[in-house]
């Protein structure tokens, strides 16, 4: 199997601050794969995801401006967020090669359903998802901050969620819980 060599630093552009990849890599995040529908379909995975309000219901994700996702969530006008179970971790390195096929058809390696509210596809097995309505769009240096409205929600069956840390891909048990 071929395995793609990390690009510079410089040769990504991304910022020469020293130390700061490896500051942030100490961030433990969830794992997730936005996904849109339409004309533009396209799936991602992310790690950069919050919920920002519950009155109204919003969450946000960032994507670079460089990426295919970007163009999808802005022609869609909406994206789902596939919140990873454990186990999923080839599900998430599918959605991060950039070999896959364009448009719907990769989606045909993967078990879905399309959203009902957005039309974007919710992927099997995932911990939760999240159908949004595009409500904003926000500057974020190379990357832009989509503010998607909450329309739709549901939890799977998943009891342990996929985290990613310190480079590489861990596992969290939702019923331990820290006293």
């Amino acid at each position: 199997m071929l395995k793609r060599l990390p690009a510079s630093p410089a040769r990504r552009g991304l910022s020469d601050q020293p130390g700061l990849r490896q500051v942030m890599a100490r961030f433990a995040t969830g794992v997730t794969v936005l996904t849109a529908g339409g004309e533009d379909a396209h799936g991602m995975t992310a790690n950069a995801f919050s919920s920002v309000s519950l009155e109204p219901p919003l969450v946000l994700c960032c994507v670079s401006k460089a990426a295919r996702m970007h163009t999808s969530i802005v022609t869609a006008g909406s994206f789902a967020v596939n919140m990873l179970a454990a186990g999923q971790q080839d599900l998430s390195k599918y959605f991060a090669d950039w070999r896959r096929p364009d448009g719907m058809a990769q989606f045909d390696a993967v078990g879905w359903t399309r959203g009902t509210r957005t039309g974007a596809p919710l992927l099997t097995g995932t911990l939760a998802w999240l159908e949004c309505e595009l409500a904003e769009v926000l500057e974020g240096g190379d990357h832009s901050i989509f503010l998607g409205r909450v329309v739709a929600s549901s939890r799977g069956d998943a009891e342990h969620a996929l985290v990613f840390y310190d480079g590489g891909y861990h596992e969290v048990d939702g019923r331990v819980r820290a006293a």
